[in-house]
This record gives C-alpha cells, sequence and structure tokens, in this order.
C-alpha cells in the first residue's frame, strides 16, 4: 500500500476531512497552527466552512453552534489557547454536542515555551473546566495515529454524544513520517437532537441553564451514567513484555516510543522490565495497571513533565506496590537516558 510523508498536524487535520468534518473554528497559536493552515487550504475546496475567531473564547463558542447542527466539527490548540476554552467546553460538555479538540501541548505553566511537553494532563483528563465533566482524551504515538486518532475521535464524539480531545506533544504535532492514507468515512450517526430546522416537527431545544435543583442533580446523574458507560468501554492501552516483568515503565503518547526502545536494551541488560502505554487518557486504562500489579515488583511513571500521570497509575495500584517518577520538562528523553534510570532503579531495588 503507497505511504505519503505527512506531517502530524497535517495528518490530523486530514483525519478529521475524512472522517467528514465540516468545520473548523479556531485562532492560531504554535505548535498546533499547521493544523488551522492546513483546514484554512482544503475547506474551500469541499464546501466546508474555516474561520477564524477573534479569540479562542469565540472559536470555541463557534464549535458549540456548529456542533448544535448535527455537523462534525473542530477546533485546535495548545495549551494556553485549550485553557481560554474551558468555559466553552464545559458548556459543550453539558449540552452533548460532540466535537474534536485538539490540544498540541507545549511547556508551562503561563506563557512557558513552545518546547514539547506532556503537562496538560491534569488539565485534559480532569475535564479543565468548572462542573462534573470528563473528555475522552486520546494521545497518539505517531503520525499515522494523528490521523486515524482524529477519525476514531468524531466516531467516540458522536456515538456518546460528547466532546474528545486529541492531546500531543509538541514534537509529535512538527514530526513527518510516511502513513496510509486512510478511506473517507461513509457511515454516521444519525443526530435527531441536532438543531438543523424543525419544519413538521417540535424544534429541539440545546440549553445548559437549569434553575431547577431536582433537574439540575438529574443532568448530571446522566452525564454521570454516560461517563460510567464510557470508563466501561472505551479504555484503551498497550502493553509490551509485561507479562514477566519486574519493573513496568508507564509512558503515553510520543514518549512511549522512546521508553519502548529503552526497555528493549534494559532486557539485553538483564532487568525483567515491560511497558504500558495509556491510549485513552481519559479513561484511563487502570485495568491494564492492575492486571501488571499481579506479578510486577514496581512501577515507572515516564513523562514529559513534572509528575501527573503518576498519580493515576498509584490509584490503580492502590499502594500495594511502589511507583517511582522521571520527568523533563521541554526536553524529551532519549532511550539511552532513560535507559540508565531503569538500569539505576533496578540495580537499587534488586531487580536486576
Amino acid at each position: 500500500m503507497q505511504k505519503v510523508l505527512m506531517k502530524g498536524n497535517e495528518a490530523l487535520a486530514e483525519g478529521a476531512l475524512i472522517a467528514g468534518c465540516k468545520a473548523f473554528f479556531g485562532y492560531p497559536i504554535t505548535p498546533s497552527s499547521e493544523i488551522a493552515e492546513y483546514m484554512a487550504r482544503k475547506f474551500p475546496k469541499m464546501n466546508g466552512v474555516f474561520l477564524q475567531a477573534e479569540s479562542e473564547l469565540a472559536a470555541i463558542n463557534m464549535v458549540y453552534g456548529g456542533a448544535a447542527t448535527g455537523h462534525r466539527v473542530m477546533t485546535a490548540s495548545s495549551g494556553p489557547g485549550i485553557s481560554l476554552k474551558q468555559e466553552g467546553i464545559s458548556f459543550i460538555a453539558e449540552a452533548e454536542l460532540p466535537c474534536l479538540i485538539v490540544n498540541i501541548s507545549r511547556g508551562g505553566p503561563g506563557l512557558g515555551g513552545i518546547q514539547p511537553a506532556q503537562s496538560d494532563y491534569f488539565q485534559a483528563t480532569r475535564g479543565g473546566g468548572h462542573g462534573d465533566y470528563r473528555l475522552i482524551v486520546l494521545a497518539p504515538s505517531g503520525v499515522q495515529e494523528m490521523m486515524d486518532f482524529a477519525i476514531e475521535a468524531f466516531a467516540l464524539a458522536d456515538q456518546y454524544r460528547t466532546p474528545v480531545m486529541i492531546m500531543a506533544e509538541g514534537t509529535l504535532g512538527q514530526m513527518m513520517e510516511p502513513i496510509v492514507v486512510r478511506e473517507p468515512v461513509t457511515k454516521f450517526y444519525d443526530k435527531p437532537w441536532a438543531t438543523n430546522g424543525c419544519q413538521g416537527r417540535e424544534p429541539n431545544i440545546i440549553n445548559t441553564l437549569h434553575l431547577s435543583p431536582e433537574y439540575l442533580e438529574e443532568r448530571n446523574r446522566h452525564l454521570q451514567h454516560k461517563y460510567d458507560e464510557i470508563s466501561r468501554r472505551e479504555k484503551k492501552a498497550e502493553s509490551y513484555l509485561t507479562e514477566d516483568a519486574d519493573l513496568v515503565v508507564v509512558a503515553f503518547g510520543l514518549m512511549a516510543r522512546i521508553v519502548k526502545r529503552a526497555v528493549m536494551e534494559a532486557r539485553k541488560n538483564g532487568v525483567k522490565v515491560g511497558m504500558i502505554r495509556p491510549i485513552t487518557l481519559w479513561p484511563f486504562p487502570d485495568d491494564a495497571i492492575i492486571k501488571a500489579a499481579q506479578t510486577a515488583k514496581r512501577f515507572l511513571s515516564v513523562e514529559i513533565n513534572m509528575g501527573q500521570m503518576i498519580e493515576d497509575i498509584r490509584l490503580a495500584v492502590g499502594g500495594r506496590i511502589p511507583v517511582d517518577f522521571y520527568g523533563r520538562i521541554g526536553v524529551i528523553p532519549n532511550p539511552e537516558e532513560i535507559l540508565r534510570e531503569i538500569l539505576m532503579l533496578a540495580e537499587r531495588e534488586g531487580l536486576r
């Protein structure tokens, strides 16, 4: 099958178009801007809508309006821009409007820098905005998955009537790899709730203001039941050499590819080490962690931040097994660096 060399951001944008995305509303911010640029070039030829809003706040509210019509719509930004969108994301989640939100992460807090980071993990996996809500969060590890996860994200969004976030490091957005371009999606979900004209029927009303405390609680319980269903059905992870591992390294996104190489080398050095790559950051694949914890003696969380996913790993193991952490910020550790950390930990804990 013929492959095409594409940049990560462009592959994600092309995946969204393959999935039937009809509108993009956004505001440029490095390192996500290529997504908007790609859509600006493509949509005029496809009868789609591209609109560069005056701000991130305006963009996310346009996503609300576009999604309410039943069309597949999206936005893309980076950490500071996602922060500005949080109120609108909360509104979209309560209104149960499917859409795709992309965070091509940079370092923080504050303006931080455009160097790669995974420090938006808390923001993504805890909802980020006000109220009791969640987002399905997918973490691609390569350019092919940037395309594939965009297609999957729209399907999940429509299936569960919820916003879905793709969170990828800035490096992954900028790097180029050969990928297989997927076939266009042809099957879509019916959306009888959409505000797309009401000739011959009662109008659909999408509203997030609930003055009755009883109805407010009913709405929140409804949403929570949905999140419970997502948590039961949509957890995804890749497990690598965990069956006999004494030490299990957990890493997501681009970091997982580097860790996998270090795991291979550690095996050659006599350490029984494996890796778990969470593919869904929420729902967090705690079942994969729990299964590995039945035989593993220790976990190591490797992240491009100061320690965030480690909290979900510790929750999963429930204090039964120690969980260590190794992280950098704005700098991606290379396989040799991770290998040194694995070997030192194994030596210290008698796992070698």
